[in-house]
């Protein structure tokens, strides 16, 4: 055989040879037992059951299969471990084998994780930079506004559910709340007041702002923490099974990793601290305070927004070029029920089983320390609650989403 020749391959074992199409896949899923969203050798993710799916559907070929940058693979929204979302976008050349590839590769998945159906796109698509705007959710139950009540610490565990804090090189346990207390945090109802003084408070966020102390890893002077919110709106409380919960939406051009989680947390903080709406308007600015993360329990990603796309699209319907709409409408009555039953109801069990909220702010009850100094009648940020870290001097990158 000649240096130039090949060998040649046996036409049985030759992969037929489909025609790809750019598409825009639309997904939804529950996150619970994922380690997030993004592709990460070695680690339970959303996107590699995906794909792992679509490769045994026949969407992507095994000559593909080994990795997905060769589909052009991209999401429009990472989110974060245990983190839900009710509609994601991922780019991607696929093939379209059989009478129902959606359906085929459903049967791949877990119920937890499905594919709602796809839109052709242009070949250029890309789903993270043609997404214009995010919207995200976030549910908590109304006994997280309860007034503070700080619990015993203890240097000696004395239960085996002792809830363990740890406090720089100090350690301390707690115990958990008692059934009689968390009867009593299920019964409780959020009053008037502090329900509009959340309203206010989620409302101070619109706008653009500095957000630099609602994520990690970003100074002050980086300007990429300057984000845009479009809106915020805290729903009247809904209640289920005697439990009375808040739903949050956030409408954001794009979140840096756990800002939403952040942000909710600083507005609970100080409506049930008593602690002026200024204090909002002064974590915009340089000094560096340590805001903790509101369970990710709550959190779900709603869908990405494809603005711009949709009205390039919408205009080129008159043109010789057609390109349908990015858009999860079509699929409403299943992403709903979606939600009820995957989504809505396994948060609601979980923090029936596991107390996910109650365990947060007994933590933050009874923190010692200054850290949370800045939650005071006030609303000043006292010198001993600043901290420095390496990034409080110069900016530095940090990957998006939330």
């Amino acid at each position: 055989m000649s240096g130039r020749e090949r060998p040649q391959i046996a036409d049985e074992d030759k992969e037929p040879r489909l025609p790809k199409k750019k598409v825009a896949l639309l997904i939804g899923f529950n996150g619970t037992g994922y380690q997030g969203m993004q592709l990460n050798p070695g680690a339970k993710t959303i996107e590699n059951d995906i794909f792992q799916a679509l490769c045994k559907a026949g969407a992507i070929s095994k000559a593909n299969a080994d990795d997905p940058k060769k589909s052009q693979w991209m999401r429009a929204a990472r989110t974060d471990k245990g983190v839900h979302a009710a509609g994601n976008v991922v780019s991607l050349k696929m093939s379209t084998p059989g009478d129902d590839i959606v359906k085929e590769i459903n049967s791949h998945l877990p119920d937890q994780l499905r594919v709602w159906g796809y839109v052709q796109t242009k070949r250029s698509f890309h789903a993270k930079t043609a997404c214009d705007s995010r919207i995200y959710e976030y549910l908590l139950p109304s006994h997280a506004f309860m007034p503070p009540s700080p619990k015993e610490l203890r240097k000696e565990q004395q239960n085996e559910d002792d809830l363990k804090l740890v406090f720089g090189d100090e350690t301390y346990f707690i115990s958990r709340s008692t059934p009689e207390e968390i009867k009593a945090k299920e019964e409780y109802r959020i009053s008037a007041d502090d329900l509009a003084k959340f309203r206010e408070a989620m409302s101070i966020y619109q706008g653009t702002h500095n957000f630099h102390n609602y994520t990690i890893g970003r100074g002050s002077s980086d300007r990429s923490c300057n984000r845009y919110i479009m809106s915020t709106k805290v729903e009247d409380p809904v209640y289920i099974d005697g439990v009375e919960w808040l739903s949050v939406k956030l409408h954001g051009q794009s979140f840096m990793l756990h800002q939403i989680r952040k942000m909710i947390s600083m507005a609970l903080l100080i409506v049930r601290t008593n602690t002026p709406l200024t204090l909002i308007e002064r974590s915009f600015e340089k000094n560096r305070i340590n805001i903790p993360k509101a369970p990710a329990l709550g959190l779900l990603l709603e869908r990405p927004i494809f603005g711009s796309y949709n009205k390039h699209a919408q205009d080129q319907k008159n043109g010789q070029t057609h390109r349908d709409e990015i858009d999860f409408e079509p699929f409403m009555d299943k992403i709903e029920a979606f939600k009820v039953e995957w989504i809505y109801k396994k948060i609601f069990e979980e923090e029936k089983a596991n107390a996910v909220f109650d365990q947060f702010i007994s933590h933050i009850d009874s923190v010692t320390g200054p850290d949370y100094s800045y939650l005071n009648s006030e609303g000043v940020i006292p010198e001993e609650a600043l901290i420095v870290t390496k990034f409080t001097a110069k900016p530095e990158p940090a990957d998006d989403d939330a």
